[in-house]
């Protein structure tokens, strides 16, 4: 289960991995707190690009075999709070995904830092059957925090996943989303796919993604 902030945040930055996972077989969810709205070009209606955007998102994710799902809180604005946390807590135990994928700590996004949190605390309320909730308690392994050149400040590559197998699909399924390849702003596509080359090389695999975990795990 891959949690982005944004539809697009998982799909870029963790997609390899889940491309990979599904070419191997497994089955792969993508979660979006927010639907990245606010990001639509200039002249577009927001309500409207919203719509596009979960379009996107259940193209990338019907691609790989898997699901999608996005959460309703508004772009900018997501709440730092108990019911968010629960929803996220809801769907670990309805999908009972084996490893989470998650954002780092540190951001220049607001809504990144506050996923962050979200998805801790989510995976803690999953795992622990003394909140009693719907569905019976699911431990999800992670979270793995993914390599986001907006969430760069103090990520230092830990793990190393060799994203090989699933790289082609992974391209196809992202190049899907508007902005990953009509951005003015940025090159999305462009970085990181040759960020997934420069990483490949520094673990002598083709392709790879890198992710980082909490400093207590390392122990382990």
């Amino acid at each position: 289960m891959a949690v982005g902030a944004h539809i697009g945040d998982a799909e870029l930055t963790m997609g390899g991995t889940l491309a990979t996972c599904a070419a191997k077989g497994g089955k792969i969810i993508t979660v979006a707190l927010t639907a990245g709205e606010k990001g639509a070009p200039a002249g577009r209606d927001i309500s409207e690009y919203r719509k596009q955007k979960i379009n996107e998102a259940e193209t990338f994710a019907s691609m790989l075999g898997g699901e999608s799902v996005v959460l309703g809180y508004n772009d900018g604005e997501l709440p730092d709070n108990e019911e968010v946390r629960f929803a996220l807590c809801d769907l670990i135990r309805e999908y009972k995904p084996d490893l989470l994928l998650a954002h780092w700590k540190n951001s220049m996004h607001k809504d990144h830092v506050t996923a962050h949190k979200i998805t801790l605390d989510a995976q803690f309320y999953a795992g622990i059957a003394g909140f009693e909730r719907a569905k019976p308690a699911h431990y999800a392994n992670g979270p793995y925090y993914a390599e986001n050149w907006e969430d760069s400040d103090g990520y230092v590559p830990y793990i190393y996943m060799d994203i090989t197998e699933g790289y082609e699909l992974w391209m196809k399924a992202a190049a899907t989303h508007e902005f990953v390849t009509k951005s003015k702003s940025f090159k999305y596509l462009a970085y990181y796919d040759h960020l997934s080359f420069v990483r490949g090389c520094e673990c002598r695999k083709e392709r790879a993604e890198t992710f980082m975990i909490d400093p207590y795990k390392m122990r382990i």
